[in-house]
């Protein structure tokens, strides 16, 4: 089962929300609060689920309706994806990833991994 992990760091708090094999799997944006990244968790565990997944990186994409997955390639050509709530905001990103199939996967293991996600401090 995966965790949220909160962290502090120089400016605020943050998590990252981690497999069961230890990998991050995403990472959230830095809130001023321990409250706000906690609920930041929250919104991630309550959206991966149900998001759908917009795909940037082929031409003529369907925009898909939030919550969702933006799947989109970066300047240095890796395949990212961030998750994007009700509202629009964005709650959460992942790390790049050199093939397609591997962000998809990155996608699949935040949906399998936040629902039921404990909250953690990092030790």
């Amino acid at each position: 089962m995966g965790k949220f992990v909160i962290s502090t760091t120089k400016t605020g708090v943050k998590f990252n929300l981690k497999a069961s094999n230890g990998e991050t799997i995403a990472t959230s944006e830095v809130y001023s609060s321990e409250d706000a990244c906690r609920n930041g968790a929250a919104s991630v565990a309550k959206n991966a689920p149900i998001a759908n997944v917009e795909d940037q990186t082929v031409e003529n994409f369907e925009t898909a309706k939030n919550p969702k997955f933006e799947m989109y390639t970066d300047k240095a050509g890796e395949f990212r994806f961030r998750l994007k709530a009700a509202n629009g905001q964005i709650i959460a990103v992942s790390e790049g990833y050199k093939t397609k199939k591997s962000c998809e996967n990155g996608i699949e293991s935040v949906r399998k991994n936040a629902a039921d996600a404990p909250v953690v401090e990092e030790a």
